[in-house]
């Protein structure tokens, strides 16, 4: 990662890896508001279907 206040984003990164946290565990921590790692947040709800900030796509039955 390059870039501005790139250390919060890396931060929430390796503690998630240190712990081995899936994405469900990145979905249910909470995160400070307004952040940068709350980026870190939005995708793992994303693997889940659950982005809060995105457009879900459709699902097909």
């Amino acid at each position: 990662m390059v870039g501005p206040h790139v250390s919060e984003l890396i931060t929430q990164a390796v503690l998630s890896m240190d712990f081995g946290a899936t994405s469900e565990d990145i979905a249910l921590t909470m995160f400070a508001h307004p952040t940068l790692s709350e980026a870190v947040h939005e995708a793992a709800l994303s693997v889940h279907g659950r982005a809060i900030h995105a457009v879900q796509a459709r699902r097909r039955n």
